[in-house]
């Protein structure tokens, strides 16, 4: 078992690690309610609201014309760190992809009303590997609002981060990072579940599962925030080096420095000048 499942028995309902790691291989998600507290919700809204003050709406239709998306959260305030240490999330992404992994992003995706389904997708496609194959990627989803039918929960394919390389109607294409492509297919699917789920809940997916942001078709905002994982020799979405300045890396948890870099993957993926990178930010380490 890895190291944080030990942490993680709490949620589990009465199963075992191993049952809930049996329904994510068949199943290629799982969710887990109000495992955050009010309290650190209502925390966690008032690191964001700031950032979210400043209303940067997305730059296209994958990141959403009617969406904030607010990059870097590991430099914007501890509570993120936290998120991203959680022992919830860890046990399953520490378990897929090995104790090595990193932190791929962390950001927050919070959908005003209007906004339209994105494209299909799943998020670990930037490594041009064959499928069907492992994931090489772990995407977690922390609901601060209510998720729901109305207001853009998560849409995924259960079962569908087994299939091969089959092509998805309304999938993303390069034209969706370019700006709005009005015209796409939305590719509903019969087979297609919303995350719905009550603030505070977490959703954690495998990397190779087809997923997409929802309609929000409520009045209201719809706010989640999603660390994502990755292998430990893969490269991340977000270049955390330069995200988080190594005086604010010194500061942080230690498995949360391990997450964005200042680890290695064995033998010696990682290393600076043929030391491990820590010790940029501690001279002194042995």
């Amino acid at each position: 078992m890895a190291t944080a499942a030990a942490q993680t028995t709490s949620w589990f309902n009465g199963r075992t690690f191993e049952s809930w790691r049996e329904e994510f291989d068949r199943c290629g998600y799982l969710i887990f309610e109000r495992v955050l507290s009010t309290a650190k919700v209502a925390e966690i809204r008032a690191a964001l609201a700031p950032h979210l003050a400043r209303d940067m709406k997305g730059r296209n239709d994958f990141e959403g014309e009617r969406t904030n998306r607010v990059y870097a959260l590991m430099a914007k305030s501890p509570v993120f760190a936290e998120l991203a240490i959680h022992p919830l999330a860890l046990a399953f992404a520490e378990a897929e992809l090995g104790e090595s992994c990193l932190l791929s992003a962390l950001l927050a995706i919070n959908l005003h009303p209007g906004e339209t389904v994105q494209p299909w997708h799943f998020d670990d496609s930037g490594a041009k590997i064959p499928r069907p194959r492992p994931p090489l990627g772990v995407s977690t989803f922390w609901a601060i609002d209510d998720t729901t039918e109305q207001n853009g929960a998560t849409e995924i394919i259960p079962g569908s981060h087994l299939w091969d390389g089959q092509f998805v109607e309304g999938a993303v294409r390069p034209a969706d990072f370019a700006g709005k492509a009005a015209d796409r297919e939305t590719g509903d699917r019969a087979d297609a579940v919303k995350l719905a789920m009550p603030s505070g809940s977490l959703a954690i997916t495998k990397g190779t599962l087809w997923h997409r942001g929802g309609a929000n078709r409520s009045d209201r905002p719809r706010l989640i925030i999603t660390p994502q994982y990755c292998a430990g020799w893969i490269r991340q979405l977000e270049n955390m080096a330069l995200a988080v300045p190594a005086d604010l890396a010194d500061k942080l948890p230690e498995r949360a420095r391990e997450l964005i870099g200042y680890s290695i993957h064995p033998p010696f993926m990682g290393h600076v000048d043929g030391l491990h990178p820590r010790k940029l930010l501690r001279p002194h380490a042995t």
